[in-house]
């Protein structure tokens, strides 16, 4: 919606991982070279890690887009609990190799020839690993495993292994991984945004879309923005996405400071509303030696939760209503009931109704309006979830 409303060619924050956007932070600048060197290694373990959120998925999509197919080939995986049987199986399926049953040696020698063919041909192989945190150690023991494969004295696989700071603790001090130690040979962990990078971050994702300085920010907002956001780039992101969506439904030119607090103390509230709902977690199934990645979920439309924001709008138009009626009834009591003009001690009292009433009125007005951008708010982010929802 908001693209629309400013004239965007796209979205600027969406959370997918998009090389498009790619923004070259001190971090993610060193992170490059770090992986530049690595691979001009052609060997052994480059471990990048990074904070949720970091951008660590953006940075290979970038290094995927410079790199050059004919010279290299790449298999990508994002792993979840897997022992070490299963990542050799989903270590085949990345490379495009149809393994027969679920049989580990078949699937090693078959991981194998393929690189004995790949180094022949003169190209060089990749194995990216996303989310290494998730592995077991027999898991991770098997990647040094293949790390072996070598003809002559060439080395077959090189592996680029991404994490969350708890696999890099791992690596560290877990006395079972000594020998994947000696194999890292480039190693970077991603650091968030700094405050003063956090305004060029937003301007530059703005104009990948076309943005020329509509809407405006106020004077401070970035720093606020950093505050409430440690400067991770995907918390950035949803608190820009929604910061956006707010400005098009008021028809703002400014993104303000009001508006950030706005959409930080909706978001608290949809985080707590969600805390307080999750069901209890089903006991996982099996998994299988070839394990499939779930399809991504929808959530449906909350429409008990419509009906009851929508009650409480009711109710509270009712009490404005009211107030209404209470303010006009201050008014006339300027006067008494036979018009004669009230002393300065009931005037007095009469003015102190007024203020009070008009205060009420104002805060259930507030109130009203919150009410009810939430509820849009959430209606549109339903809207755009599904591509097939869009024309609605």
């Amino acid at each position: 919606m908001y693209e629309q409303h400013y004239g965007f060619a796209g979205r600027p924050f969406q959370l997918t991982p998009d090389p498009q956007f790619y923004f070259e932070s001190t971090s993610h600048r060193k992170a490059m070279s770090y992986l530049g060197y690595g691979m001009s290694q052609g060997e052994g373990f480059i471990v990048i890690t990074g904070e949720v959120g970091a951008g660590k998925s953006t940075l290979v999509a970038h290094l995927m887009e410079r790199i050059d197919p004919a010279a290299l080939s790449v298999a990508q995986i994002v792993t979840s609990a897997l022992d070490g049987e299963e990542i050799v199986h989903v270590v085949a399926q990345a490379f495009g190799l149809a393994v027969e049953g679920h049989d580990k040696a078949t699937a090693l020698g078959q991981i194998e020839r393929f690189l004995q063919d790949e180094a022949r041909a003169g190209r060089r192989c990749l194995l990216v690993v996303d989310e290494c945190q998730n592995l077991d150690l027999t898991a991770l023991e098997e990647l040094r495993m293949l790390s072996n494969f070598q003809l002559g004295s060439h080395p077959l696989l090189q592996s680029l292994l991404l994490g969350q700071p708890e696999f890099r603790r791992m690596l560290a001090h877990h006395p079972g991984l000594e020998q994947l130690r000696q194999r890292i040979i480039a190693s970077h962990h991603l650091e968030a945004l700094d405050a003063g990078e956090i305004e060029f971050y937003v301007k530059h994702r703005l104009g990948q879309v076309g943005w020329n300085g509509y809407p405006a920010f106020e004077t401070g907002l970035m720093g606020a923005l950093y505050r409430h956001t440690d400067g991770i780039p995907r918390r950035v992101n949803q608190v820009m996405n929604r910061l956006l969506l707010l400005g098009a439904i008021e028809d703002s030119g400014e993104l303000t400071l009001g508006m950030l607090d706005d959409v930080m103390i909706e978001m608290a509230a949809d985080q707590s509303r969600g805390a307080a709902e999750e069901p209890e977690a089903a006991p996982a199934p099996a998994v299988d030696s070839a394990p499939v990645a779930a399809a991504p979920s929808v959530s449906p439309i909350p429409a008990a939760e419509f009906a009851q924001l929508l009650a409480e709008r009711d109710a509270r138009t009712a009490e404005l209503e009211a107030a209404i009626s209470e303010l006009q009834a201050a008014g006339t009591g300027q006067s008494g009931q036979d018009g004669a003009k009230l002393s300065p001690a009931e005037a007095e009292a009469a003015e102190a109704r007024l203020s009070a009433a008009m205060a009420r009125i104002e805060a259930r007005l507030e109130e009203q309006e919150r009410s009810f951008r939430h509820v849009l708010t959430m209606l549109i982010e339903w809207l755009e979830e599904d591509p097939s929802r869009e024309a609605a």
